[in-house]
């Protein structure tokens, strides 16, 4: 899974952060800063942030395994 973030949308209220602290961090400006992947402990606090979301930015997305 990866965790997206519609930068439009985003009006860096830093909810996410707070909410998903291992996987999201805030540029200096609040706007998130996503890690690229996500392994199984860390999506429990991504979907919180997803759904903590006030402007609805952020979703998950399924990641296609490359060979």
């Amino acid at each position: 899974m990866r965790l997206r973030v519609d930068p439009v949308a985003c009006e860096g209220v830093g909810l996410c952060a707070q909410l998903a602290d291992r996987t999201i961090t805030l540029d200096r400006w609040g706007y998130p800063i996503l890690a690229s992947e996500l392994d199984e402990r860390d999506l429990p606090d991504a979907r919180r942030a997803v759904r903590g979301c006030p402007r609805r930015a952020l979703w998950l997305e399924e990641t296609v395994a490359q060979h």
